[in-house]
């Protein structure tokens, strides 16, 4: 089915201006100010997934914040920040021009920072570290995935959005910040400062290598981190040197990985599968539209993906798109569980408002929203470092490659 909307699961796919959102006869009666609230309020009130709108009259929240003066622009972005805060839902936000500028460097390839992955836990609503990226000075600083957030620069983060916490912890190279850390499972007495200086990060999002030592069957190993701009084409070239150099299965890991570009999973997707469908979308009117394989894939190599609690919205799209088609066994924890998708939408002076637009459904029409995906096989993981991954430590790559040399192994089609 032709697709006409581009849809991003924690990132953005495109832009969308408003030149198409007219105004009423009585714009002219409101100020810059105020127009550029309506802009927000309209957005939301065409597009948002629940047409309740957190159980509350729309237009009243209009009226309510229309009483207030905005006479700056920091007030108006703070009257639309209270405005969604009223929906309750965290992935609808405002993105100041700072915010919106970092967030089209992270989908393009290449920012400066600490290099931490991070996410807000649905259940406890911390700030916590899904992973440190590879060679990263927040790696080299010894911070591991789960890790709370409490405080950036001595800034607590409780009361800070996702967009906030990045914001701070990036800055020009050779700057430093200093970040308050508390291990899984230590209480808040046991926090401690790591002062890190920002350096220039690679996004790079694969890694690959061809596994021989583990068994007698050459796999090839790919880890996908982030479903940014160049993912599928990165994965692609993975896939194509690996074949050359005789890989007989494929070990695909989605671990730690937070998402990106739902297009980018699609896309990746498609380089798997034959046929089948790839993820469903509903909108609020209850509309269901479909992303399908296209005959595309580049191997039928068998393949098990590793997934844990941090593989999340993208990467749940192509797990669950591998696992409902029976092209790839999943091995590790549950995952994330977000199911919801974001448009973003374009507002005057460089700033943007993410909103959800729809929820997705994997191809067996499971809802995985803050339920996750359950793998095939279940294997407990306490957090490795990246250097052991692959080793005798990393018990969840261990299973999966007995899955992939075993004779039962079902076999890809």
């Amino acid at each position: 089915m032709p697709k006409r909307a581009f849809w991003v699961g924690l990132l953005f796919v495109v832009s969308i201006t408003l030149s198409c959102i007219g105004w009423t006869p009585s714009a002219a009666a409101f100020s810059e100010q105020q127009k550029l609230f309506l802009q927000a309020w309209r957005i939301v009130n065409q597009a948002y997934l629940d047409e309740t709108f957190n159980d509350q009259n729309w237009w009243f929240v209009r009226q309510d914040f229309l009483k207030k003066q905005f006479s700056n622009r920091e007030q108006t972005y703070e009257a639309i920040e209270g405005m969604l805060a009223s929906l309750d839902d965290p992935f609808t936000r405002l993105l100041k021009p700072e915010q919106y500028r970092s967030l089209q460097v992270s989908t393009s390839g290449e920012l400066s920072g600490v290099g931490l992955q991070i996410n807000i836990n649905p259940e406890t609503g911390n700030l916590e570290v899904v992973t440190p990226l590879p060679g990263s000075p927040a790696e080299e600083a010894g911070i591991e995935p789960r890790d709370r957030i409490l405080a950036i620069d001595h800034t607590e983060t409780q009361d800070l959005t996702l967009d906030e916490a990045a914001t701070r912890m990036r800055g020009s190279i050779g700057s430093q910040v200093t970040l308050t850390i508390k291990s899984q499972g230590e209480d808040r007495s046991s926090a401690r400062e790591v002062e890190i200086v920002r350096d220039r990060i690679s996004l790079n999002p694969v890694y690959t290598n061809l596994d021989q030592q583990s068994s007698n069957v050459p796999i090839g190993y790919i880890r996908l981190t982030q479903f940014s701009a160049n993912a599928t084409k990165e994965v692609s070239h993975a896939v194509a040197r690996l074949e050359k150099q005789g890989a007989k299965g494929y070990l695909l890991d989605l671990r730690n990985n937070p998402g990106g570009l739902l297009q980018a999973g699609i896309e990746i997707a498609r380089l798997w599968l034959d046929q089948g469908t790839i993820v469903y979308t509903v909108t609020r009117n209850g509309v269901e539209g479909s992303f399908d394989a296209n005959g595309s894939a580049l191997t039928k190599g068998s393949l098990v993906v590793l997934v844990n609690q941090g593989t999340a919205s993208a990467s749940e799209i192509l797990a669950g798109a591998l696992q409902d088609n029976a092209r790839a066994q999943l091995v590790g924890e549950k995952t994330f569980g977000k199911g919801l998708i974001q448009s973003l939408f374009e507002l005057p002076g460089d700033s943007g408002i993410a909103v959800t637009v729809a929820k997705y459904e994997t191809p067996n029409h499971t809802d995985i929203h803050e339920s996750g995906i359950i793998p095939n096989l279940a294997v407990p993981q306490d957090p490795i470092s990246l250097d052991q991954i692959g080793t005798e430590a990393d018990q969840q790559y261990q299973e999966a490659i007995k899955l992939l040399t075993a004779d039962s192994v079902v076999a890809s089609h």
